[in-house]
């Protein structure tokens, strides 16, 4: 079985490669709200989104690898975690149906919160007052960016939402299995098991693309999802999470310049006003990570 690659200390090239990852995360959304909204079913595209990413992830790790890509040190928790990417990713494209991809985005920058909330009971890990009270300010930036008091709420956002708690299982699990797996591994297991499962609902409402340029986004966004997790992969090998965890952010902008460029959409006040208390908490919460982080 493969051994999974030893880390290395090179900041400056981890932050590059994680903003890179980003750009192609941003790719995957747009792409996937692109395709939802020129008429082609959500689960169709969730699933040509991981077909795509599998059928790549085998022709560059299985010359390499051979039969051992397909073996886990721990396939129950593989399992877990392949199941959960998955699962956010349907929600996250049945949120993008009716939402501007900069709300789903910033919603999605909760992230951080809720995975601090979610470490305490399954990871077991101790959270101060500090942290509890940066959780519930980063809460707040997330009413904010909703407004379920008023006339701009979507229910498409309890979509988002269950993107967000769904993604932030994913990242607990990916804690579990960090220096277990090697990135062929979960590469191959995160597509291939969601290929598997979402194939016959994909093909029960399968429509044709109309369009070259549908065919092409339908080729290219699931290569969008294996660069983007690989490289994030790559970006976390290199540097300390703690010194990549705010290269997240820059996504804000990246969604914004898409959502106008592709989509016509410019950030509300109340998703920019929202964004920037949920970075803040997030930002503070990274803060308190890195100064427990042992020298």
């Amino acid at each position: 079985m493969s051994v999974p690659i030893p880390r290395e200390d090179r900041a400056a090239a981890g932050v590059l490669t994680m903003f890179f990852a980003v750009v192609f995360f941003t790719c995957i959304d747009t792409s996937a709200k692109w395709l939802v909204l020129a008429g082609l079913p959500v689960m169709q595209v969730v699933f040509v989104r991981y077909l795509g990413h599998f059928v790549y992830a085998m022709i560059l790790y299985v010359p390499q690898e051979r039969a051992e890509v397909f073996l886990s040190r721990a396939p129950l928790k593989q399992f877990l975690r392949s199941l959960f990417l998955f699962g956010s990713t349907i929600c996250n494209f049945f949120a993008l149906q009716s939402l501007p991809i900069t709300v789903t985005t910033t919603i999605m920058f909760a992230g951080p919160i809720v995975v601090t909330l979610l470490a305490i009971p399954i990871l077991g890990e101790k959270v101060g007052l500090r942290r509890i009270a940066a959780v519930c300010v980063g809460f707040v930036g997330v009413l904010v960016v909703i407004q379920p008091w008023g006339t701009e709420f979507h229910p498409a956002m309890f979509f988002s939402l269950g993107a967000l708690i769904i993604a932030s299982l994913y990242f607990i699990m990916t804690r579990m299995l960090a220096g277990i797996e090697t990135n062929a591994t979960q590469q191959v297991w995160a597509s291939g098991l969601a290929s598997i499962v979402l194939a016959p609902f994909a093909l029960s409402v399968w429509v044709w693309p109309e369009t070259g340029l549908q065919w092409l986004t339908m080729f290219l966004i699931g290569g969008f999802g294996m660069t983007g997790h690989i490289l994030a992969t790559v970006a976390h090998r290199w540097a300390d999470a703690s010194i990549l965890a705010p290269m997240v952010y820059s996504q804000i902008f990246l969604a914004a310049i898409a959502g106008i460029l592709v989509f016509s959409t410019w950030p509300t006040v109340w998703t920019l006003g929202g964004g920037l208390i949920i970075i803040a908490s997030g930002l503070y919460i990274w803060n308190r990570e890195r100064q427990k982080a042992p020298a």
